[in-house]
């Protein structure tokens, strides 16, 4: 095989900045990706550019990481001073959350504009803001409290089909998913919607640095990340009769988790060296700058992250649309929910806060999320409890027990396949860093988490589509 070959406008077209990212990103998948395809390669790096949080640890990957959220160059400002004590904050399941997580949290909670916070029992340790961290700000905003893949969403519809079809449907189901699913830098169609209704918000023409985003939003629209993004059909259990459309049973349903693909984490890396500049905070804390929502900068990264949020939601409606059509059947209901975002809302205390969830799901009183576990584990459609010491949230998912240089290194791709068919799982695409060893106990994450969350239905995975490894 032929040794690997980037090119910088290759990277240019993924997303990458120009600079010194391009050749350290080239550099490393040289030296260490150089058997892979251009196009396996693109993916990884695509993999890291959207969710650079999922690479910290990476034995290989994570210079290239932590370089996507380095400070910048800028003028010495005075530095901000913060708080004596951090404001205190809830933690959910902390026997299951690692040490430098809540480290992470407690220094987010020291910031000066922290209002109030909290720890999903999920949490682990990320860049700024743990992923599975909460945290309310005064009229601010940090684009790294919301993440690069911003509006990374979990979309669940739910078909008036028994569930058996998955059984006696198997061959057809795997193949309409593998058709109508796209993965990674590449994988797009061949006819996204051009006249979709998102392409025409004036964000695009009103912020000068989304200009330059629509023809990236068309060119990806409807299709997913790599890393731990999915399609998948599985059974949805229904627990009891409900507000649905269904009464209580088992049917066929298709779960989707992606984000905003590339204009999402540009938008993020923009708006946070912007915020670097202006928000000189300690090195250790440098990844939570912020900026002011009465600022024109603050005011236009708010604009975009809700551009994003809106794309994103576009995009699984779209996979939906797709898979609808091509198996014959409308759903009888969907749920949606964004994991990687910030609201304003009325805080415990009745003031207002700007509550950045970064891999957790909103749990406001009757708010309808869904809780995945992993490619073998359930998922929970649930419905918030309005818990207020949890700032209305929930866990977004398991959440990694294991990094994905770890899961790598320590597992097999033979004794995954092994586990995968003693669970009755197919998996299409996928690698060794999304095996569900790599993921905690859903089951004693959600267990933590009763106060906040009640359960629904189960969604169990049955034919799982990811990105190729």
């Amino acid at each position: 095989m032929a040794k690997l070959k980037l090119r910088g406008r290759e990277l240019k077209k993924v997303g990458y900045p120009p600079g010194e990212i391009r050749g350290l990103a080239m550099q490393i998948m040289h030296q260490h990706f150089k058997h892979h395809s251009k196009e396996e390669a693109l993916e990884v790096l695509e993999s890291v550019l959207d969710n650079p949080d999922e690479f910290i640890e990476d034995e290989f990957l994570s210079p290239i990481a932590e370089l996507l959220v380095e400070e910048p160059e800028s003028i010495p400002l005075k530095e901000i001073k913060l708080k004596a004590v951090p404001t205190a904050f809830k933690i959910f399941g902390a026997q299951h959350i690692a040490e430098n997580a809540i480290t992470q949290m407690e220094q987010a909670m020291s910031l000066p504009v922290s209002k109030a916070g909290a720890l999903m029992p999920d949490a682990h340790h990320g860049y700024g803001l743990p992923i599975g961290g909460v945290l309310a700000t005064n009229n601010s905003i940090i684009p790294y409290g919301v993440g690069m893949d911003i509006g990374c969403r979990m979309c669940l519809s739910v078909y008036p089909i028994e569930s058996n079809i998955l059984r006696k449907g198997h061959s057809f189901l795997k193949t309409i998913l593998k058709d109508n699913t796209r993965f990674g830098p590449k994988q797009v169609f061949d006819d996204p919607d051009d006249d979709h209704e998102i392409l025409e918000r004036k964000e695009f023409q009103e912020i000068p640095f989304l200009r330059n985003m629509k023809s990236k939003a068309l060119y990806q629209l409807g299709s997913s990340g790599g890393g731990n993004h999915f399609v998948e059909y599985g059974e949805m259990e229904l627990l009891k009769d409900n507000e649905f459309e269904l009464p209580a049973g088992k049917y066929l349903s298709l779960l989707s988790h992606s984000g905003s693909r590339g204009m999402g984490a540009m938008i993020a890396q923009h708006f946070t060296q912007i915020a670097m500049e202006v928000c000189l905070l300690p090195k250790s804390l440098k990844n939570l700058a912020w900026l002011d929502l009465d600022s024109e900068a603050g005011m236009e990264y708010w604009l975009a992250m809700n551009l994003a949020g809106d794309y994103a939601s576009a995009c699984h409606h779209d996979i939906h649309k797709r898979l609808d059509k091509a198996l014959g059947e409308k759903s009888a209901f969907m749920v949606e929910n964004h994991h990687n975002f910030a609201w304003k809302e009325t805080l415990p205390d009745g003031t207002e806060g700007i509550v950045h969830r970064k891999g957790s799901t909103p749990a406001g009183k009757g708010v309808l999320g869904i809780i995945p576990g992993s490619m073998t584990a359930p998922g929970f459609l649930v419905k918030g409890k309005g818990e207020a010491s949890s700032l209305n949230s929930a866990s977004h998912g398991a959440g990694r027990q294991m990094s994905r240089t770890k899961a790598k290194n320590s597992l097999t791709k033979s004794y995954v396949q092994k586990f995968l068919k003693e669970k009755g799982v197919s998996l299409l695409g996928g690698g060794l860093d999304e095996a569900p060893m790599a993921y905690k106990d859903i089951e004693k994450v959600m267990e933590c988490q009763k106060a906040l969350v009640e359960v629904l239905g189960i969604f169990r995975p049955k034919i799982v589509r990811m990105a190729n490894p």
